[in-house]
Order: structure tokens, then C-alpha cells, then sequence
């Protein structure tokens, strides 16, 4: 009878390691789909280490304002892409408030900036082309803008706005504005953790950046335009890039003479019309 019942338990045992190793099988595949797209919760992981050309020469820029003339609900409705911009220059202010808006430090126990990013991960870089008495005060070159410190760190000195617009296919507001703001992503940052899916994010995040300076420069009577039709490697051959690093936006910005706003009442006759000739029926 003991050997009978040793004999049963032998087989349970058994069934149960086949069982076990069955279902680690079928999940196998899921449980690598999980680790390999956790999000980095706990704190921004640290960039890949790269070599950036930078001279010693830092612009330490005027520290952000944090509350605005205008609310955001109006910088919405006034959001335009502006390809013509005044001739005079940029103040330092406002470009310091442009950059703050694009990827400012925002929260400092994690050091989240003020576009959003896939696990904090943060693959982008902003580079800025200041063209001759583009800003006042500072020398026409190619910097770098330092999240950490809020500071411009020089890559290069000269006006290299007639390269970038040759490299932009001749886009005359690119060798117009007085400042380009170049966006640059290293996708590794954010392909480590989330694959190949991680193209996607950084792709998203570089909209909300972009976004975030369309609304800035309302709110600043200064005008912008998101450029994507360039030529990459000549871009990135200007800006002395990283051979990891890949530019997704050209944003020119520049001075105008101020925004048409719409009305609200305007609007809703709008609107109200386009209810009507679709039919729908009510008040909100």
C-alpha cells in the first residue's frame, strides 16, 4: 500500500513539473514582451554616453517666467504656422522662455521637462542656429542647449543660416528668422527599453515639443513654423552632430506684428451653422 501510494505521488509529481513547464512555455513569449517594454519608472534613465562637440563658452539665459499675459486657451486659438518674421532680433529672455517651453525642467525630484516622454527617457536635444544680430547680446553660432543648467553651450561661432536653409531645400523663412531651433533625437535612449516601438515615441514626443513652442511663441508675439523637409545628414553635418543623433525638426522663429483672434461669438455661429446642416438638434 506505501509503495502504491509512493508510486502516485511519483506521478503526481510528474504531471505537475510537466504542467509547469508547459504553461512557462506558453507564457514564455509574454513575459519577454513585458520586460522588454517596462517603463523606466523609478527615475530618467542616464543618456548614452556620447561625445558632443561643445566649446567651453556657456550663455548662462535668464531664468524662465512661469506665468504668462495670456492663458493657454488663447494661445490655442491663435496658433498659427508663420513663415514671415520682422528684421530685428530676438531679446535673450525670449529665447530662454522658447527653450524653458520645449524641454525645461519642470519637477525636480525626477527631473521631468515640460514635454511629455516615453518613461522619461528623453531622447531629444535642442540645438540652436543663431544667425548674425539674430539674438541681442549674443554671437551668431550653433549651441546647445543644457537642461540641467538652463545654459547655451557653444558648439561652433558663425552664421551657418544660409547652410541650414540650403539644407532645408531653400526654405526662405529658415535663412529669414533669426534663430532655428533644431531638434535632434538619439533614439537609443528610448529604443533600449521599448524596442523597436520606441521610434514611434520619440517620433510622438518630438510633436509635443514642437507644440510647445508654437504655443510659447504666441504667448511671446513671436511666430514659428515646424520644418521637416530637409536633407538629415547635411543638417547634421552643420550642427557637428553626434553620429547617433538624428535631426527631426527645423523650427525657425522670429518676431511678427501680432495674431488675428477669433471670436468666441464667431465660433459658435460656426458651429451652430455646421449643426444645422448636419441635422443634430439641441443646446449644449
Amino acid at each position: 500500500m506505501v509503495t502504491l501510494y509512493t508510486e502516485l505521488l511519483k506521478i503526481l509529481a510528474m504531471v505537475s513539473l510537466v504542467v509547469s513547464v508547459v504553461l512557462i512555455i506558453i507564457a514564455f513569449p509574454k513575459i519577454i514582451q513585458i520586460v522588454k517594454y517596462q517603463p523606466a519608472l523609478t527615475a530618467p534613465p542616464t543618456p548614452l554616453h556620447v561625445e558632443v562637440k561643445v566649446n567651453k563658452s556657456v550663455i548662462l539665459l535668464p531664468y524662465p517666467s512661469l506665468k504668462g499675459n495670456i492663458s493657454v486657451e488663447e494661445a490655442l486659438l491663435m496658433r498659427r504656422s508663420v513663415r514671415d518674421y520682422l528684421p530685428k532680433p530676438l531679446t535673450l529672455k525670449q529665447l530662454a522662455q522658447i527653450l524653458w517651453a520645449a524641454q525645461g525642467i519642470t519637477e525636480l525630484r525626477y527631473k521631468f521637462r515640460a514635454a511629455p516622454s516615453a518613461g522619461a527617457t528623453y531622447p531629444l536635444e535642442v540645438y540652436v542656429v543663431v544667425k548674425s544680430g539674430g539674438v541681442e547680446g549674443v554671437k551668431a553660432g550653433i549651441y546647445k542647449y543644457d537642461v540641467d543648467t538652463h545654459s547655451l553651450l557653444l558648439v561652433k561661432e558663425g552664421d551657418f543660416s544660409k547652410e541650414l536653409a540650403k539644407a532645408a531645400l531653400d526654405q526662405e523663412w529658415v535663412l529669414e528668422a533669426p534663430v532655428n531651433i533644431v531638434i535632434v533625437a538619439e533614439y537609443e535612449r528610448t529604443t533600449r527599453y521599448y524596442g523597436s516601438r520606441g521610434y514611434q515615441y520619440v517620433h510622438m514626443e518630438v510633436g509635443h515639443v514642437g507644440q510647445n513652442i508654437y504655443l510659447q511663441a504666441v504667448a511671446l508675439n513671436l511666430g514659428t513654423v515646424a520644418v521637416g523637409a530637409f536633407y538629415d545628414d547635411k543638417v547634421a553635418g552643420i550642427l557637428d552632430l553626434p553620429a547617433n543623433y538624428r535631426p527631426l525638426y527645423i523650427m525657425p522663429v522670429g518676431a511678427v506684428i501680432g495674431y488675428d483672434k477669433l471670436s468666441f461669438d464667431a465660433l459658435v455661429e460656426f458651429y451652430e451653422k455646421n449643426r444645422v446642416a448636419k441635422g443634430y438638434k439641441g443646446s449644449p
